[in-house]
């Protein structure tokens, strides 16, 4: 096994990530190589003495954002290429990285499933969002990438294509974690809205400088690499309720991003860029996702056993169960964190609804 990091003095992964990862794979006998892969904000690629590596190895795990970035399109057919979402040592002993991953797996397939079959989605919030729309998700066999995730966070995205209405910011702009840029963060003053028509941005509500601020970053960043300004490419929720942020949001958006939409407390579009993930992200808290009428999250949390199969995950996955029954509900947003204190959640099937 391959492990491609890069350093913790960067501060995004943490300084015992690769320690406690080598250990675990030295554990169950496998031999582990390392390299150090670095971080390049504005060229990511793979150099030849990189690619070299990678073709050695059987296994590749990416401790880097260099793997998320490069969604691997250069790398070899038939390897087992592995991005870890989990930045820690602590992350990856929570009950984030250690539910199983199979469980996960099949819940993420159940989503897609349901989506799939779906004659409507109404997406609400408490702060005001509210749109909806008819999935066109396709086939679910489809993967929506083509590395393993772990912990697997994210249901496959859905199309915005088919959905209309507003979202409700939790207070900033920020990018995907695809390209880097200067200021990959704009922060607002009060509530923000930003409005869409069947995949289409057509504009901010909230006060007038808020508003100059959200259409500048998307000018801006539109200009900067030449893609579609007002593209709302897609957009998903996150599925591991383990999958919580210790930090605040503001000491490091890039970290943020690059875990917290794993907790099903956020939902989150890809827009600036007719792809996925786009280049800008849009945020939302604590959503409300009816599918065909059924509430599978409400208020930010993920009822599993909503879903036609899922209380039979549960049932076959106790950890899987354990960690539904009591979400870490911590997002890095003090102001949502500390109004939402942690509870217990029961899992059980709504009435008339029908289990596979």
């Amino acid at each position: 096994m391959l492990l491609a990091y890069e350093p913790p003095e960067l501060g995004y992964f943490g300084a015992d990530a690769l320690s406690c990862v080598t250990g675990a794979a030295e554990a169950l006998g496998l031999s582990v190589e390392t390299m150090d892969v670095g971080f390049n904000p504005d060229a990511p690629s793979l150099t030849p003495a990189m690619q070299a590596r990678i073709d050695a190895a059987d296994i590749v795990v990416f401790l880097a954002r260099l793997g998320d970035q490069l969604r691997f399109s250069d790398m070899p057919p038939g390897k087992r290429i592995v991005v870890s979402f989990a930045l820690d040592g602590a992350l990856f002993g929570s009950a984030f990285g250690t539910t199983h991953h199979s469980a996960m797996t099949m819940l993420k397939i159940r989503v897609a499933e349901a989506l799939a079959r779906a004659r409507q989605v109404h997406v609400t919030c408490a702060q005001g969002s509210d749109f909806s729309g008819v999935p066109e998700i396709g086939p679910v066999g489809e993967g929506d990438t083509t590395v393993l995730r772990f912990p697997l966070s994210v249901f496959k995205p859905v199309p915005a294509r088919s959905f209309s209405g507003r979202v409700a910011l939790c207070g900033f702009l920020t990018g995907t974690g695809s390209r880097y840029y200067d200021t990959y963060t704009v922060e607002f003053d009060g509530p923000l809205f930003a409005r869409f028509e069947r995949g289409r941005l057509t504009g901010f509500e909230g006060a007038a400088v808020d508003v100059a601020r959200a259409e500048a970053q998307h000018d801006r960043v539109a200009r900067q690499f030449g893609i579609d300004r007002n593209a709302v490419h897609s957009w998903h929720a996150g599925i591991h309720p383990g999958c919580g942020y210790p930090w605040a949001a503001r000491d490091s958006y890039e970290r943020w991003g690059g875990l917290a939409f794993g907790n099903p407390r956020i939902l989150h579009f890809h827009t600036c860029g007719n792809y996925a993930p786009g280049e800008i992200s849009w945020n939302m808290v604590d959503p409300t996702i009816l599918i065909d009428g059924v509430p599978v999250w409400e208020d930010g949390v993920f009822h599993a056993a909503r879903l036609p199969g899922g209380q039979e995950v549960l049932d076959t996955y106790p950890c899987a169960a354990r960690v539904f029954a009591h979400p870490d509900r911590a997002i890095g947003l003090p102001a949502w964190d500390t109004a939402v204190p942690p509870r217990p959640v029961r899992s059980r099937p709504l009435a008339g609804v029908p289990a596979r």
